[in-house]
């Protein structure tokens, strides 16, 4: 198979690093090849606090990676999250000389450059600009502007920007490997990739990508993004609570998460309870289930009441008529879905990777998402833009003076 059919999405994550390798297909499907992970260290709430680690677990994944599809990796596609993450919505405009009057390549180029020209901290870099809508002479619904006569293009995109060092730190930690850096890619916009249908898009949908460190989430209205942004609670949090709450060590408290925990209240047996076998340096302990659920019910109707109060700054969430699509690893909690629609008053359901083909198991994991995700951007990536070397356009954008 030629090379640039081979696309590799990297997810350096708070509990785990995942690399998933994937072949794109003439059909427009994507093939999954090879999954590789490793748990994650030197990484707290989606970012890395210590760099030498990270790159250590992000070369094993790797390395899991090359080994499980026989390939050898020399590119990726990285997934970049954590709190800092902002974003708004802005329109451009441009107005063409009098001595023309069909829009070109230049004039869209120029409208998105305006929409751009806002004021953002300054530490921080922009990391999309997506299109939303154009309008030509104040004519609304207009898809593609290129050709059509007019005098005044205007644009509206959402654009997402983050602290410029943190970006930085994650392309730095690929490079070190050393891999090329294809692109950098918001986390829930990856995971939107895979997770929606078009339709699903159209009709307006919410994604929230629950992780170990983050919860991030991104808002489709009539095909375009709302709004999007991260929340720094995950489900690291719920084991830290679980460990507190409960004295028991970290790693029991995420075996009881994940093998015993549910976000439902009121569906235990009365004094129904979860035994820990003795360890070594644990003695053994009888939990009462009813009480497991009510500390991991509460931090993720906490998360879910803080996303709320988010969106609610503005109206957007009112018109998603698909509802809510929750993945990432926590979303495998039960009864997460239920929650949600307490608290939004909207549909939600859990969701995992779409037209997949390969590794079953991979595509219907929701903690891939975002990885699956990455390789989804990628190919809608290619087939809109000639291929560049890949680190190079990233340069200018987050890494000045590296070569």
């Amino acid at each position: 198979m030629a090379s640039n059919d081979l696309m590799v999405g990297l997810e350096i994550g708070t509990s785990k690093i995942c690399v998933v390798v994937g072949e794109s297909r003439t059909d427009g499907t994507t093939k999954i090849l090879g999954v590789g992970q490793a748990p994650s260290r030197g990484v707290r709430k989606g970012e890395i606090v210590d760099f030498e680690t990270a790159m250590q677990c992000v070369a094993e994944a790797v390395a899991d990676a090359e080994q499980k599809s026989d390939l050898m990796i020399k590119s990726v596609y990285v997934g970049v999250g954590g709190a800092h993450i902002q974003s708004f919505n802005n329109r451009g405009s441009v107005l063409l000389p009098d001595d023309r009057d069909e829009i070109d390549e230049q004039d869209v180029e120029d409208a998105k450059i305006s929409a751009r020209e806002v004021s953002i901290p300054a530490q921080n870099a922009f990391l999309h600009c997506i299109i939303q809508h154009y309008h030509v002479d104040g004519q609304d619904g207009v898809l593609n502007p290129l050709g059509m006569l007019g005098q005044k293009l205007e644009a509206d995109y959402h654009i997402i920007h983050g602290v410029r060092t943190r970006i930085q730190n994650t392309i730095r930690c690929v490079k070190e490997l050393p891999l090329e850096v294809e692109d950098v890619v918001f986390t829930a916009l990856a995971s939107a990739q895979v997770v929606l249908s078009q339709q699903q898009k159209n009709l307006g949908a919410l994604v929230i990508d629950m992780g170990g460190g983050t919860t991030d989430y991104i808002l489709y209205v009539d095909g375009a993004v709302k709004q999007s942004g991260a929340i720094g609670i995950g489900g690291d949090h719920i084991t830290n609570d679980i460990s507190m709450g409960l004295r028991i060590p970290m790693a029991r408290a995420e075996k009881l998460k994940t093998d015993e925990g549910s976000v439902t209240l009121g569906n235990c047996l009365p004094g129904e309870t979860v035994v820990l076998k003795d360890d070594s340096g644990f003695a053994g302990k009888e939990i009462e289930r009813e009480t497991l659920n009510t500390i991991i019910h509460l931090r993720v109707r906490e998360t879910f009441e803080l996303l709320k109060k988010q969106l609610d700054e503005e109206n957007f969430i009112n018109y998603i008529g698909e509802g809510i699509f929750i993945t990432g690893g926590c979303s495998l909690l039960p009864g997460i879905d239920h929650l949600a629609e307490d608290i939004f008053e909207i549909p939600a359901r859990v969701a995992h990777a779409q037209t997949m083909s390969g590794l079953t198991s991979a595509f219907q994991n929701p903690q891939f998402a975002t990885a699956i995700g990455l390789i989804k951007y990628a190919q809608a990536v290619q087939v809109e833009r000639p291929q560049r070397r890949g680190l190079s356009r990233l340069i200018s954008k987050f890494l000045p003076g590296i070569r």
